[in-house]
């Protein structure tokens, strides 16, 4: 029976997918559009909504939801997978220290690099005053095929900074000046491929005690195959009643997999940034143990010029209840920006079908 995780802003039915928003968008998409297609929930990036428009501008308006016109619950990610994505991809775009992260970032143009500094305890700070519904720890975040030495070192460095992430939370929410309702706040578990390390991560981090908790750590490996063993272990680690997210799995059959193994959220920019570039989602068949039941639609192959039918038979998107799959290549072929709204328009409602029935799957 699916459960569902209460926020200031709503419940979340669990599972649920939610698509990234990272600086606040779904591209191509509004509001409106993401509630037509069942989305419950989304997930902000605090670095890079800081960068731009601004933490006072978005504090100035009343939050993350007053900016964007959404009013269900926002997760906030804490800018731990930026310390992997832009540091430990790249060590001269900046630092990590036991302190915090700092990083050097390129503004182009011949302009002088940005530096920003970044803490635990200012993650916390930027995340509540977005009025974000679920908060999630700030990590050091790292690749599975990094060094063990490497994985070690981010493991004591998650547990430092979860540490000082729940010290910061309680002082702040004892700060405000208002009865809002208390956001969640998440640890992450991070340890790569070693079971030693997830598992004094995990032990750590529940000692420490959280609403929830996320797999930390790229989710994929070096052939973009899932981590499913890990992702198991890591998930047995956690008690079932804490809420787990399976942070940055989004392919489809990763989250029909994942969501068997136990985890109840999950979060990527693909089902979108795929609908954009022309790679379209439709069901082959029932939802199995394998992957054959999903199928790529390519709306640019030179099959759909003249294809009546919908994209997608029996979808009820508001894309194939309305157009043909030609109209869509058309609107490919042209470059015109109304493809990248129905085309994610299709892959959202896509992944909401999905989370329906794996809800019902759990029934």
């Amino acid at each position: 029976m699916s459960t569902k995780l209460e926020t200031p802003s709503g419940a979340l039915t669990l599972p649920t997918f939610l698509p990234d928003a990272t600086r606040g968008v779904v591209r191509a998409v509004d509001s409106a559009d993401l509630e037509r297609c069942g989305v419950e929930g989304l997930v902000m990036s605090a670095f890079h909504l800081m960068q731009h428009p601004g933490s006072t501008t978005i504090q100035a308006l009343g939050g993350l939801h007053a900016l964007s016109g959404w009013k269900r619950p926002i997760i906030t990610d804490s800018g731990g997978f930026q310390v992997y994505s832009l540091i430990h991809q790249n060590p001269k775009a900046g630092t990590i220290r036991d302190k915090g992260a700092t990083f050097q970032l390129d503004k182009g143009a011949g302009k002088d690099a940005k530096k920003i500094n970044l803490t635990p305890e200012k993650s916390i700070q930027l995340q509540l005053s977005y009025r974000s519904d679920v908060v999630v720890c700030f990590d050091d975040c790292t690749h599975v095929d990094a060094p063990e030495s490497d994985q070690r070192e981010s493991v004591r460095r998650t547990i430092l900074w979860a540490k000082r992430c729940k010290i910061a939370f309680e002082r702040l929410l004892k700060e405000r000046r208002d009865d809002s309702a208390r956001p969640l706040l998440f640890g992450v578990v991070q340890g790569g491929g070693s079971r030693e390390l997830r598992r004094m991560c995990a032990e750590s981090l529940l000692e420490i005690g959280f609403d929830g908790y996320g797999y930390g750590g790229w989710p994929l490996d070096g052939a973009g195959g899932l981590l499913t063993e890990m992702l198991a272990y890591t998930r047995e680690l956690i008690p079932t009643e804490f809420p787990m997210h399976a942070l940055g799995v989004g392919h489809p059959v990763n989250v029909r997999d994942c969501f068997r193994l136990g985890y109840q959220l999950f979060d990527s920019a693909m089902p979108t940034r795929d609908a954009r570039h022309g790679r379209l989602y439709a069901l082959e068949g029932a939802i199995t143990s394998g992957s054959d039941w999903l199928r790529y639609v390519y709306i640019g192959d030179n099959k759909h010029i003249k294809d009546s039918q919908p994209m997608m038979a029996g979808c009820d998107c508001p894309v194939c209840q309305r157009y043909p799959a030609a109209y869509l290549h058309h609107l490919f072929k042209i470059n015109d920006s109304i493809y990248l709204r129905l085309a994610t328009l299709h892959n959202l409602r896509f992944m909401t079908r999905l989370i329906d029935h794996l809800r019902h799957e759990d029934s």
